[in-house]
């Protein structure tokens, strides 16, 4: 398994308007769109296309994530 370090890169935050203009210009397989909050939360709202990762999975889960593509977590 990589070390965690190796799918993500120190990046400025974006605002909500910079992500929304981000997501715009891109088709979605040109990034990767990751949801860390529970499943309840999840489920009642939000990002299409987002996929469920809460954070005290990322450890086990990191794989998951394309380490080519862009990240966007939230």
């Amino acid at each position: 398994m990589k070390a965690l370090s190796a799918y993500f890169r120190k990046a400025a935050s974006l605002s909500a308007d910079e992500v929304k203009q981000f997501m715009k210009e891109r088709e979605p397989d040109e990034y990767n769109l990751i949801d860390v909050r529970e499943l309840k939360e999840y489920k009642s709202r939000h990002i299409p296309g987002a996929q469920l990762m809460p954070v005290g999975q990322i450890d086990e889960r990191a794989h998951e994530i394309d380490p080519g593509k862009p990240t966007l977590v939230y």
